[in-house]
C-alpha cells in the first residue's frame, strides 16, 4: 500500500515591512509615514528581503518527492496538523512559542533567518543546514529537547496551552480581582494579574518578574516544574498579598474568577487567542501532559 510522502510545514510570521504596507496601502506611503517620524524604511525593507531569501533557501533544502505547506502565524489557530508533519518555524525565538501549543508532539526545528538580531534559542538552524536536519527528524535520529508545557483548564472543559507561560488577569491595565489557591493555602487578592511559567518561560517575562521582585526561581527546559508569580498584588481589607510565587510539580494551581468583565487567559504573549475568565469560572493550571519536541542536533 502506497503512503504519503513525508509533509514539511514552514511556519512564518508577517514582518515589520508586512505590516506597514498592510497599515499605508502601498510603499511609497509608508516610506512618507516614517520619513516625517525621522525614520527609514530602507532597514525593514533589508530585514524584510533576508527573510524572504532565508525561506526561499529553507524551503530549497526540502527533498523534492516531498510536500510542503507555508502558514502564517495568523493562521495557525485555523491550520489543521497531522501528527506525521514535520514543523519548520522560520522567524524569531517566539514563533517557536506561537506554533508549539497547535502541536501534538510533532518534531519542531526552528530556522534562524537574522543571526546577528534573534538570539537562537529556540530557532537554531541555518537556513542551509535544514536539509540534515529534516532527514534526522522525518527517521526519528535527531537530538531532541522535550521541553516542559503549561497547560490551563476551565471547568466548561476549554484549555489553552503555553510554551513560555500563561497569564491570567483583566484584559486591560484594571486590577484583577480572584481567588487563588495552592496547596492548602488560598487568597482573595487584586493584582495585575499572574503568570506561570515553564522552565523556558522562565528566561522571558517571568524573568524580569523575578528580578524585579527577588523572587528567583532555577528551573531548566525540561524540568516538569512550573513557576507561578503574581504581580503587584495590592493588600487590602479584602485582599492578601501573602502568596506571591510558588512552584508547581505534580500539582496545579487554581484560581477562581471575581471579575465581571475583561477576565481573560492567554498564552504566550498572543493576546488574540484567549480564553474569556468571567466572574465564577474557575481554572486549574498544571504541567501539560504534551510537551514541545525542538530539534537541538
Amino acid at each position: 500500500m502506497a503512503t504519503l510522502p513525508p509533509r514539511v510545514i514552514f511556519v512564518t510570521r508577517e514582518s515589520e515591512y508586512d505590516l506597514l504596507l498592510a497599515r499605508h496601502a502601498t510603499r511609497e506611503q509608508a516610506r512618507f509615514f516614517l520619513d516625517q517620524r525621522g525614520q527609514s524604511l530602507a532597514e525593514l525593507e533589508t530585514r524584510h528581503m533576508r527573510q524572504e531569501q532565508a525561506l526561499v533557501a529553507a524551503r530549497a533544502q526540502v527533498p523534492d518527492d516531498w510536500r510542503q505547506a507555508l502558514v502564517s502565524r495568523a493562521m495557525l489557530d485555523r491550520f489543521l496538523f497531522t501528527q506525521d508533519d514535520l514543523v519548520v518555524a522560520l522567524g524569531q525565538d517566539g514563533l517557536v512559542a506561537n506554533v508549539a501549543k497547535y502541536l501534538s508532539g510533532q518534531p519542531v526545528i526552528g530556522v534562524n533567518p537574522m543571526p546577528e538580531l534573534y538570539d537562537g534559542v529556540l530557532v537554531r538552524f541555518a537556513a542551509g543546514k535544514l536539509g540534515d536536519a529534516l532527514l534526522r527528524a522525518h527517521h526519528a535520529d535527531a537530538g531532541l529537547q522535550h521541553r516542559t508545557m503549561v497547560e490551563g483548564r476551565l471547568d466548561n472543559g476549554d484549555r489553552l496551552l503555553a510554551l513560555n507561560e500563561l497569564f491570567i488577569g483583566h484584559r486591560s491595565h484594571q486590577s484583577a480581582r480572584y481567588e487563588i489557591a495552592a496547596g492548602e493555602s488560598s487568597e482573595q487578592q487584586s493584582s495585575s494579574g499572574i503568570i506561570v511559567a515553564s522552565g523556558t518561560g522562565a528566561t522571558g517575562w517571568a524573568r524580569s518578574i523575578m528580578l524585579a521582585t527577588g523572587q528567583d526561581m532555577l528551573i531548566g527546559p525540561e524540568d516538569p516544574i512550573l513557576g507561578w508569580f503574581v504581580r503587584e498584588a495590592f493588600p487590602s481589607r479584602a485582599t492578601g498579598t501573602s502568596m506571591r510565587s510558588g512552584a508547581l510539580q505534580s500539582d496545579s494551581l487554581r484560581i477562581r474568577s471575581q471579575m465581571n468583565d475583561g477576565g481573560v487567559i492567554f498564552a504566550d504573549g498572543m493576546e488574540q487567542d484567549f480564553l474569556r475568565f468571567d466572574w465564577g469560572r474557575k481554572l486549574e493550571v498544571g504541567i501539560a501532559a504534551q510537551s514541545l519536541n525542538l530539534v537541538v542536533a
